[in-house]
């Protein structure tokens, strides 16, 4: 979830006065837990319950059944909330979050991920990071504003997918009902960072993500005895393929956000990669995204990225294959078209007996504008609850639901009010877990950009 030339130019607003009592951290801890303990894996067919249940909560602080719409969508559903606005005329302002969450196996992990435990500061279980945890805060937080009779001018409608973590289907399906947005705040996205201290040191709003696409290269020939070896091995061909993908690099690009994002980053890293991250934001040096490129930490800022996952071959010990094929793996730079890195593979692999084909129906999407509007909203709840620290605009290099909506020309934004140390975060792996401490701030964050910008 973590990482101005236009942000710089809002950098002196003033913080917003504090406004009326956010929701309350106890319920909200209440309504985390309670998803947790429901299993919203793939095939597990737990997301309708977990929909049912944001539903009673909101019906319970006051929505009408009119205003909240639970969608099956084979095993899966969305859910879609909404507190109307007093001016008809002006778009809607869209929450997003997931419910469901990726595979945990039990004997991996020290206590079951699927019951939610209170410990040393931090709920554990699958999906408390990941996006429960932003998902029960906006579910608070318009449960809190609707017990309040909060009026908006601009409607506001909470949109949760079932499947963000597989297929998407869910995200397709509200992108296009919902396409008509002023803008989108998703809570799976941007976040803060807390030093070892735990600190907050820097606030991340992600305004763009890079597109996620596979590709599949096959190579096939006659096969035969293994003692008699043919110039046609597939292993070999697919080999020199993977060998050539390997040692090619995309072209360095620079947009909006990277080049805000390295240049507020810079001094903080220092050094030798730090100079380089100033290079690369003022002029697009290409040594210095050379320079980068090593980092993994950064490699994804400054290119397309293409990498081999995954390689079948062979039918047995002591025959020729007839058959071998790779997949390869591309996170692309936001406004890069799909179908151009799969040509430009193709001339790096330069086959032509290889059969390519793209995986899937991979999406396209460019980054958002830095609005002053969201700039503003984000900026001053987060400097509400952590005066002084950097707030930096900042690009994803994986995807998130944002895609779908970005790609409908909906910006969106990841502004995720969950602050974490860097080595607490688990999301997706073992022992997951979100600090405890962090709620109350958390709901008044929601709080604060909600009413910002729906007014």
């Amino acid at each position: 979830m973590m990482m101005r030339g236009a942000i710089m130019g809002v950098a002196l607003l003033a913080v917003p006065q504090a406004v009326q009592a956010a929701a309350d951290a106890g319920a909200a801890k209440d309504i985390l837990m309670r998803s947790v303990a429901i299993k919203t894996v793939q095939g597990e067919g737990q997301v309708p319950k977990l929909a049912a249940y944001y539903a009673g909560v909101l019906k319970k602080a006051g929505f009408a059944d009119a205003d909240i719409v639970i969608t099956p969508i084979g095993e899966t559903a969305t859910l879609a909330a909404t507190i109307r606005g007093s001016d008809p005329k002006l778009k809607a302002l869209g929450l997003i979050g997931h419910m469901d969450v990726v595979a945990a196996d039990r004997a991996d992990w020290t206590r079951d991920p699927f019951v939610p435990v209170e410990e040393n500061g931090y709920i554990f279980g699958r999906g408390s990071e990941d996006n429960k945890y932003d998902v029960a805060m906006m579910v608070a937080t318009l449960a809190q504003l609707k017990k309040e009779g909060w009026k908006p001018r601009r409607s506001v409608t909470l949109l949760l997918s079932g499947d963000e973590e597989t297929d998407m289907v869910t995200t397709k399906a509200l992108s296009q009902q919902y396409k008509d947005l002023e803008l989108l705040l998703n809570g799976d996205g941007g976040g803060g960072l807390l030093n070892d201290e735990g600190k907050p040191v820097l606030y991340q709003l992600q305004a763009g993500e890079k597109s996620y696409a596979d590709f599949e290269f096959a190579f096939t020939d006659a096969g035969g005895h293994s003692s008699a070896p043919t110039p046609g091995n597939p292993i070999y061909r697919m080999a020199r393929a993977i060998n050539a993908i390997a040692a090619y690099k995309f072209p360095p690009m620079r947009n909006e956000l990277t080049k805000a994002s390295l240049a507020l980053s810079a001094d903080r890293i220092g050094g030798e990669v730090g100079q380089a991250m100033k290079r690369y934001a003022q002029s697009g040096d290409a040594a210095a995204a050379d320079l980068l490129s090593t980092r993994p930490e950064f490699i994804g800022q400054v290119r397309t990225t293409c990498v081999a996952t995954m390689a079948q071959a062979g039918h047995a010990l002591n025959a020729l294959p007839q058959s071998a094929k790779v997949s390869v793996n591309c996170r692309i730079f936001p406004g890069v078209r799909i179908e151009d890195v799969k040509a430009q593979l193709v001339k790096v692999v330069n086959d032509a007996s290889a059969t390519v084909k793209t995986l899937g129906d991979p999406l396209a999407s460019d980054a958002s504008p830095l609005r002053g509007d969201v700039i503003r909203a984000v900026r001053g709840a987060v400097l509400a609850r952590s005066p002084g620290i950097a707030v930096m605009p900042g690009m994803s290099a994986g995807a998130t639901d944002s895609l779908y909506f970005r790609a409908l020309g909906v910006p969106s934004y990841g502004v995720s009010s969950l602050f974490m140390k860097a080595e607490d975060g688990f999301a997706h792996g073992l022992n997951e877990r979100v600090p405890v401490a962090g709620i109350p701030e958390s709901l008044e964050q929601w709080d604060r950009v909600v009413r910002a910008l729906a007014k």
